[in-house]
């Protein structure tokens, strides 16, 4: 890691010895000279983009964070801009080198949280309202809505609210094969998450996710926590929101039931993303959360890493931390799925990053990567999941999904996550039910200017204000303080309803 208070006094930030581009900590004007660095600014270098140190002839490896981040495509001179007019993606790659930060020893950590009947502890106590298909959308938001209205929960003080799990698919598929896996799994792992103290099922009676075959492939029945009906038996729309509001109330008082208790800090799930991510993603907020990370595992906790294209060109670095070499052959396998499958859509897996990313200083997917990767910390990599699939085990695990920030995050919630700690430069608006979201600024500028959004501003470790050690503690110091029911700034926003996208990979017919 870069001893940034000691670089940005000098205008910019070196992340490792062995780079030959250094970040600007701030707008640089063409001319300026580096004194540290030998080097005179040849252009203006925007805030958070890269300045070559020295010559970089055509072909020759970019190298930032001590990795490869792409190739020169013409010869650079040393202190030009660095970017996507003078550089892209490359094959070339350099060795994972050593890890030796992973915390082995905290001291141990406690939350106030709910413990279920199954043993896992929720950091939320809502009711699901979820839906088998499209068609029941409607009915299953009125249902939730209706009950915020009537002032139904004014009498349990412990439920936090009804979440409507609504979606755009449910039909117009097979009914068998992985899309029809991936879908219901989603929905069932969702609405199965801790978080949920009681589940309403929604169908509409037609649907290819046929409800009596659901209950019996999760066996399911209905009690005091597991309510379902179609809207076709109910009668129609209006029936069936009163018939809704009637099977709430038939749960509400055993959900109201839960208490908080004092758990310990391992019993956390945690889910990393980072989305509308710049040039300083990788270098204060993502090394920062994995910091925090890394003493949650050290704790006993999981944290769940995610967005595999997003650690496409930086999957060396998780192959050298794998706790056994069938982890590291079922992460090669789901990436080199996504090789496949990006080809049958005559799309590559280096299209990203983004124009956002890009107007932030990221010029490649490996450099987006290499920073992406820093969030799940140091810790051994003790297992791979396929997308929404039940965690198996504690520690630093990776779940296969898209790099979509919602659709990724759907996956975590699905797979247990009872909070997403998500890292963003350009500003992101994103919120999560029944799981709480924590904003990490990788800027200061942007923690200033969406200060209602932002959780915590991790741009002073550009400014040497803070360390990422000191950082990293406060964040985790604040993820238990969400988890024992202090709001996020996203919860307080009103964000999370909306924002459940599972993954779809197979046909709509």
């Amino acid at each position: 890691m870069a001893d940034i208070s000691r670089s940005n006094d000098t205008g910019v930030i070196r992340l490792h010895p062995s780079d030959n581009v250094v970040v600007a900590a701030h707008g640089i004007a063409a001319g300026t000279k580096i004194e540290r660095e030998n080097v005179a600014a040849i252009d203006a270098i925007p805030f958070g983009h890269k300045l070559a140190t020295r010559a970089i002839a055509k072909g020759e490896a970019v190298r930032k964070y001590g990795q490869v981040i792409g190739a020169a495509t013409q010869d650079i001179a040393a202190g030009r801009h660095v970017h996507v007019h003078n550089m892209a993606f490359s094959d070339l790659r350099a060795d994972a080198g050593t890890q030796s930060t992973y915390r082995a020893n905290e001291a141990p950590r406690s939350f106030m949280g709910y413990k279920r009947a199954d043993g896992r502890v929720a950091t939320r106590n809502y009711v699901c309202v979820l839906t088998s298909v499209n068609c029941s959308a409607t009915v299953a938001r009125h249902i939730a809505e209706a009950a915020e209205r009537s002032g139904l929960l004014r009498d349990y003080p412990n439920v936090d609210g009804i979440v409507p799990i609504t979606h755009h698919s449910g039909c117009g598929m097979a009914n068998s094969g992985e899309n029809y896996d991936l879908l219901s799994r989603t929905l069932w792992g969702t609405a199965a998450n801790p978080n949920f103290g009681a589940v309403l099922l929604v169908g509409l009676g037609c649907e290819v996710i046929q409800l009596a075959r659901f209950k019996q492939e999760y066996g399911l029945s209905d009690d005091a926590h597991f309510q379902s009906f179609t809207i076709q038996d109910s009668g129609g729309t209006r029936k069936a929101i009163a018939e809704g509001l009637e099977r709430l109330r038939a749960v509400l008082p055993e959900v109201n039931r839960a208490q908080r208790s004092e758990q310990p800090a391992s019993e956390l799930v945690i889910g990393l993303q980072c989305g509308g991510s710049d040039a300083w993603s990788g270098v204060t907020a993502n090394p920062a959360l994995g910091n925090a990370s890394d003493r949650l595992v050290a704790l006993g906790g999981t944290v769940i890493l995610s967005e595999t294209p997003e650690i496409y060109g930086a999957e060396h670095l998780l192959y050298a931390r794998a706790a056994s070499p069938e982890i590291v052959a079922t992460l090669r396998a789901r990436i080199e799925w996504w090789e496949r499958y990006t080809a049958m859509f005559n799309m590559e897996m280096n299209n990203n990053p983004s124009p956002g990313n890009k107007a932030g200083g990221l010029t490649t997917i490996l450099e987006k990567s290499l920073g992406a990767v820093a969030k799940g910390g140091t810790s051994p990599l003790r297992d791979v999941i396929e997308y929404a699939k039940p965690l198996r085990t504690r520690g630093l695990v990776f779940m296969d999904s898209p790099g979509l920030d919602p659709c990724s995050a759907t996956g975590q919630v699905a797979s247990g996550a009872t909070m997403i700690a998500f890292t963003t430069g350009r500003g992101s608006a994103y919120g999560c039910k029944p799981s709480p979201s924590v904003k990490l600024a990788t800027n200061s500028d942007i923690y200033n200017r969406m200060k209602d959004d932002m959780d915590i501003d991790c741009g002073t470790i550009a400014t040497g204000a803070s360390s990422v050690e000191e950082k990293g503690a406060e964040i985790l110091d604040y993820m238990l303080d969400i988890a024992s029911g202090k709001k996020s700034k996203s919860e307080e926003l009103g964000y999370g309803d909306t924002e459940f996208v599972p993954w779809h990979i197979g046909a709509v017919m």
